[in-house]
């Protein structure tokens, strides 16, 4: 892949390492805050919001294979689908909770996917 495509790739990646430690280790501290959450509701929250960053988890190691997994194929099928993934989740998240959420997860992860089919 070129070398544009696997920086990107990489930026997702760490966007959603940032997000999965948010919202489980570092939820009640610092990513109730991140997320504006009013300090009465970070208890109830706390155990779905660290469900939804195991999920942010998973979409972080697809996208860590799409950047080191030996074969350049498997590579780019993992990398297409971390970052599809990506891409479709911050839409969703940008409809139903904010629409910052397209900036920050969307935008890249669109761009990552332009840039492995284009280069």
């Amino acid at each position: 892949m070129h070398i544009l495509a696997l920086v990107l790739i990489a930026l997702v990646c760490l966007i959603h390492v940032y997000i999965f430690l948010l919202e489980t280790v570092l939820f009640k501290k610092r990513g109730a805050k991140v997320f504006g959450i009013p300090q009465a509701e970070v208890e109830s929250r706390a155990v779905a919001m660290s469900n939804q960053g195991c999920y942010n988890g998973f979409l972080a190691a697809a996208l860590l294979l799409g950047l080191v997994y030996p074969d350049p194929a498997i590579a780019k099928a993992f990398a297409v689908f971390g970052l599809a993934c990506v891409a479709v989740a911050g839409i969703w998240g940008a409809v139903t909770v904010m629409k910052r959420i397209l900036y920050i997860q969307t935008v890249p992860a669109v761009l990552g996917l332009v840039a492995v089919y284009l280069m």
